[in-house]
């Protein structure tokens, strides 16, 4: 099966029979520019489908993804500059209203906090430190079993990257002035369902 092929062919398919759909769309943030209401912070895992499991538009979301949907914690010297500028973007130079951490189910990520990881991957070593702190707390309780321990994991996971959003200066400003939010999702790759974590029960819950 050659990919690139296949990849060539998807698009000519979508040129054929889908782009129409947002031809008006795309044709309005073109001449004035993309006006998204919403960061999404989601994971690099090839399963999860943003396009596809939001039913959004061209130009409702900027994304931004990375291994694990992880944040991290604001530092002017930050070696994940990255993250940080890509945050500073939204929240600054959009203006967006709304800040998604979207975690999931079968995260390689968060699994990958409870094996060692070949001394090689220096990069993904230094990355998954960011979520030590998940671990920690995710381990004061026990579990029925591995798979167990890693739903709670990643669960966990986004509750404390929203945390960390809350470091950056111009985040916590603009939700003390009430012109931000932050929401953490949780979606399952067996059915597609999704949860909210609700701040206020400490415990997610189903979106209807």
């Amino acid at each position: 099966m050659n990919t690139i092929k296949n990849l060539i062919r998807g698009n000519k398919l979508f040129q054929k029979y889908h782009l129409s759909d947002f031809k008006e769309d795309l044709e309005y943030s073109i001449k004035n520019g993309q006006k998204p209401d919403v960061l999404l912070i989601s994971c690099c895992d090839s399963r999860v489908t943003t396009d596809f499991m939001f039913g959004n538009k061209p130009g409702d979301l900027f994304v931004l993804r990375n291994i694990g949907n992880f944040v991290p914690i604001f530092n002017s010297k930050t070696d994940f500059f990255s993250v940080a500028s890509a945050i500073e973007y939204a929240v600054n130079i959009l203006g967006v209203s709304n800040i998604i951490v979207c975690g999931h189910s079968y995260c390689g990520a968060c699994e990958s906090l409870y094996n060692e990881i070949p001394k090689e991957n220096t990069n993904i070593i230094k990355w998954l430190e960011i979520a030590k702190p998940v671990k920690e707390f995710t381990l004061k309780k026990d579990y029925a079993n591995k798979q167990e321990l890693y739903r709670a994991t990643e669960k966990n996971s986004i509750i404390f990257q929203m945390q960390n959003l809350l470091t950056y200066p111009i985040i916590k400003e603009k939700i003390d002035k009430q012109e931000l939010k932050i929401n953490g999702l949780y979606y399952n790759l067996d059915n597609g369902s999704i949860l909210a974590y609700n701040e206020k029960l400490k415990k997610y819950r189903r979106l209807n």
